[in-house]
């Protein structure tokens, strides 16, 4: 931001359009995983599917996979973080995007996986078993099927004749 005083900054925070909010929505990455990553950043962005940790606050050590992002409030819902309200619904926490950093990434999107030169990654594929092909009759099998059959009963009705 351009200005030095906390108030104008504040301002320009809370006033934000919503391309510039998601470079609030960044995190820390797990120093395991910032080693395997061929780029030397300590943050990236937030999206849903990544797997983070909470390192701040009451939920402190809690990880689960980041449901829905907020631009917004700036705030994450992880799937692991639920309350209940007074008529028994649970819905999810959000949490603070500062308060957590990502140990897992989801590189789904082949954007996302470009931008940060790494290869995306693809579903997994349970290999299928073979199919069983059964063979349908088609027009000219069973046109050829009823020849056969008239062929033998004209065969039968001549030998009954002699």
């Amino acid at each position: 931001m351009s200005s030095g005083k906390p108030r104008i900054q504040r301002f320009r925070r809370y006033n934000a359009p919503m391309h510039i909010r998601q470079h609030f929505v960044h995190a820390h990455i797990d120093k395991a995983l910032r080693e395997k990553m061929p780029v030397k950043r300590r943050a990236i962005q937030i999206v849903k599917g990544d797997t983070v940790k909470v390192m701040s606050g009451s939920k402190h050590g809690a990880s689960g996979k980041v449901v829905k992002v907020e631009l917004r409030t700036g705030r994450i819902f992880i799937d692991s973080l639920k309350k209940k309200n007074a008529k028994g619904k649970e819905f999810n926490i959000g949490i603070n995007s500062s308060n957590v950093y990502i140990t897992e990434l989801n590189l789904s999107d082949k954007r996302r996986a470009a931008g940060l030169k790494l290869k995306p990654q693809q579903k997994e594929q349970v290999p299928a078993e073979p199919e069983k092909k059964e063979h349908k009759p088609t027009d000219t099998t069973l046109q050829h099927k009823v020849d056969a059959i008239e062929k033998k009963a004209d065969t039968e009705r001549a030998a009954q004749k002699v």
